[in-house]
């Protein structure tokens, strides 16, 4: 059994984010189980945890149900992470839940990201946000991002086919196919920085 985890930081209830999150979260189940393999989606909703967000800032401990959902992500093998833009970026809700992770959580872990915005002229945070924050958290990062404008939900059907490929690209990664990148081992060794010089200047270390 595979376990993927949507995290979605919409504000709003209704929220835009959330459907997306939907959207995906239920195209990469499906894409999944094509591939033979069963999945359990679970759907984490960040505007709850908000106040417990603020006391894990503060004390360095997560308590209740955020410790739950951190732990469920931690076991994770596959994210959906799902955003609204605020100021060009992701909002603060959202990258508060990750700055909160200890190190190493994600090392490995396939992610798909996604966000929303009222316009298409915000879908550059992809790029120039979401990516290398997951990349400093050590995930792997699906080729394909979603974004959605408001215009593109009800539209003729383009967001489907990027929600759809973004799922396949992540369920291929969750199911182990050949040719995805795989997931490497927690305990890989690391060569320190200065070995690798020493050893490029022939002083190999023995």
């Amino acid at each position: 059994m595979k376990r993927l985890v949507v995290i979605t930081a919409g504000l709003s209830v209704p929220s835009s984010t959330r459907l997306l999150a939907d959207l995906l979260g239920d195209a990469a189940a499906r894409a999944v189980e094509a591939r033979g393999v069963a999945v359990e989606v679970e759907t984490v909703e960040l505007r709850p945890l908000a106040h417990a967000l603020a006391d894990h800032l503060l004390t360095g401990f997560p308590t209740g149900e955020l410790a739950a959902v951190i732990d469920r992500v931690r076991r994770a093998d596959g994210l959906v992470v799902v955003t609204p833009v605020f100021a060009a970026s992701y909002s603060g809700l959202f990258k508060t839940f990750f700055d909160v992770l200890e190190e190493n959580t994600l090392d490995g872990t396939p992610v798909l990201v996604a966000a929303t915005a009222g316009t298409a002229r915000h879908s550059l945070v992809l790029d120039h946000a979401l990516r290398p924050l997951f990349s400093h958290l050590h995930a792997v990062v699906v080729p394909t991002g979603v974004f959605a404008a408001t215009d593109d939900f009800g539209s003729d059907g383009a967001l489907q086919k990027r929600v759809e490929r973004a799922a396949g690209e992540l369920a291929a990664l969750v199911a182990g196919e050949v040719g995805a990148p795989l997931r490497p081992a927690p305990s890989a060794a690391v060569t320190p920085f200065e070995q690798l010089l020493r050893e490029a200047g022939g002083d190999a270390v023995r």
